[in-house]
């Protein structure tokens, strides 16, 4: 039989504490007195109660209601928790004493929730010691960084039933389970005044109406929800009729929830606060456990610490800024400034030379070039830089700031520097095409066409000769910091190497996306004098080269599932225009 919440509540009571009086359960359960005294009267005209005693009816009555598992969703990435996320996942840190998973896990048993499901993906490997500890089973979410938490929902579907959802970076500062709960609900907390937070409207019953997301003062959603056998049935048959939908892949499983809000019965379960923590970013978490930093085992902390010469405690702010296609990278204070850590991402030691990086960021430095360097291991490839305050990027069609680019460019060139690496557009060039052709045929009707162009052009730019110089090689706007002052630094010098003096141009026209007048102008400075016919169509084959070379590029990056945007075609315009305007002007002057 179904229960209502209130005679629910007394049958709870009894069957945690047998013997309960009245006053005992009113105080157990946060009821009026004469509320209870009238459910006690329904439950034993009902026969689920005999002289204030739960019957074998009212156990069995109570069974509907039993906590049959939870889910603890641990795949994600905490982006925003950077860079200690770099280095173990958020719900595995340590927390006034506590790692925070095993500390949800411990209050789910204690509540008797003993069948327990981890969906793991990054870093997956480091879960999996808690199936021997504490018998739980472990579930592997490949498309996490693809997908956002439906797909963890997805992979445990046919489980959900009376279920809690967890999140694996939550801290209770007081057990929130419970071995039986009455009704589907999500958690939530007061916030007093203005928030960011999904914020939520009930109607009667507390059933929930309404989630914005911001309000304020108001009950937002935080901490775990409970799924109960009816809301789980229904919400699998949404999941599964919109998981291959394209809008779907960014959701989280709460935005399905909320398209489908009228289609559910879910309640608030309001907490006092503090109860449920949910840290968004270290300086919370320092504030909620302020020996955090000191008992924390980090080597990218440690690292800060040895080359700044600072304490940890002092390390503050800290948040992560826009992550770029090799690296990871955040913003972090000490009380001598603002920095930068690069943390090399996954796989970058096969694609970027080092050492050749740390030369060329020395010569930078004592160039003038880029004022942020401070200090890189080669070795281990993190790297910490000054944190320009409110810099902007440089505008290659300003003409002033055009004409400094170019500057920066010749006196780098003309350095004398030497790395133990080298650069050639037709040589990367090739080798995208080849791993184009290794997953089958190009596709693409002018392919052939461009390639044979660009072998015969790279045969012309060699017999110009010309020593390789240090170059750039990544050489476009964004990679220029100015300062308030006008300070300008050429950061990112990830592929720099030797090579031909007119690969920094040819990136720079590329994706500056220059016109031929500017062109003209950006080899003026850079020469301080009108270029020859000869430099000119020197560098205008290096325009068409840098367009076929990141064209390859973008052409492998599609293939590989990745969406380049406009990018491909600005690539494929530079490559098609450019490669055979240089042959041209080759072949007019009869080389």
């Amino acid at each position: 039989m179904a229960l209502t919440h209130n005679q629910f509540k007394v049958i709870n009571a009894l069957s945690q504490t047998a013997g309960l009086t009245q006053r005992e359960i009113a105080e157990t359960t946060g009821m009026a007195l004469a509320t209870v005294n009238v459910a006690m009267k329904e439950c034993a005209e009902e026969g689920l109660l005999e002289d204030g005693r739960l019957t074998a009816k009212g156990m069995a009555a109570l069974k509907p209601y039993a906590v049959d598992n939870a889910v603890i969703l641990a795949a994600g990435l905490s982006s925003r928790f950077a860079p200690i996320s770099y280095e173990r996942p958020k719900g595995l840190l340590k927390v006034r004493g506590d790692v925070l998973i095993e500390r949800q896990i411990k209050q789910l048993k204690a509540a008797g929730v003993n069948d327990i499901v981890i969906v793991v993906g990054y870093k997956k490997e480091s879960f999996f010691y808690l199936e021997d500890k504490y018998g739980v089973k472990i579930v592997v979410n490949r498309a996490y960084a693809e997908r956002n938490n439906n797909s963890s929902l997805m992979l445990v579907r046919e489980i959900l039933g009376n279920t809690y959802i967890c999140s694996s970076d939550n801290y209770f500062e007081e057990n929130p389970f419970e071995s039986h709960v009455w009704k589907a609900y999500y958690s939530a907390e007061y916030s007093e005044g203005p928030t960011k937070e999904w914020c939520m409207q009930t109607k009667s019953h507390d059933r929930i109406s309404k989630v914005t997301i911001g309000g304020s003062d108001a009950w937002y959603m935080i901490g775990h929800a409970y799924f109960d056998r009816a809301f789980s049935e229904h919400f699998r048959e949404i999941l599964e009729a919109e998981y291959d939908l394209p809008q779907t892949r960014d959701k989280l499983w709460e935005n399905l929830y909320i398209e489908h809000l009228n289609e559910f019965d879910m309640t608030i379960r309001r907490y006092e606060n503090p109860i449920i923590h949910e840290f968004d970013s270290l300086d919370e978490l320092q504030e909620f456990d302020p020996l955090f930093l000191e008992n924390l085992d980090s080597e990218i902390f440690d690292n800060i610490v040895a080359v700044l010469g600072c304490e940890k405690s002092e390390i503050h702010d800290v948040y992560p800024l826009k992550q770029g296609i090799t690296n990871l990278s955040c913003h972090f204070a000490t009380n001598d400034g603002e920095w930068v850590y690069r943390h090399p991402g996954i796989g970058t030691e096969l694609l970027i030379d080092r050492n050749a990086e740390k030369a060329a960021l020395e010569t930078a430095a004592k160039l003038g070039l880029d004022d942020t360097f401070v200090f890189e291991n080669p070795r281990r490839g993190w790297k910490i830089s000054k944190f320009v305050v409110n810099c902007k990027n440089l505008d290659a069609h300003n003409g002033e700031q055009l004409d400094q680019a170019m500057r920066m460019a010749r006196k780098l060139h003309e350095s004398n520097a030497k790395v133990e690496r080298s650069f050639s557009f037709y040589d990367e060039g090739r080798n995208y095409e080849r791993s184009l052709l290794a997953r089958g045929p190009i596709s693409v009707n002018d392919w052939q066409e461009m390639s044979d162009q660009a072998a015969k052009l790279n045969e012309y730019l060699v017999a110009d000769g010309g020593e390789p110089v240090l170059c750039h090689n990544d050489f476009f706007g964004l990679n220029f910091l100015i300062d308030e002052d006008g300070n300008t630094s050429l950061i990112d010098w990830e592929y720099a190497g030797m090579g031909d003096y007119a690969n920094d141009f040819g990136t720079f026209c590329v994706c500056e996306q220059l016109s031929e007048d500017e062109m003209l102008q950006a080899l003026t400075s850079y020469f301080d004098r009108t270029p020859t016919d000869v430099e000119w169509r020197h560098n205008l084959g290096q325009v068409g080269m840098a367009g076929w070379c990141w064209y390859a590029w973008s052409l492998l990056k599609e293939s590989e599932g990745d969406n380049v945007g406009e990018w491909a075609y600005i690539y494929y315009r530079h490559a098609k225009t450019y490669l055979k305007k240089a042959l041209d002007l080759y072949e007019a002057a009869g080389k």
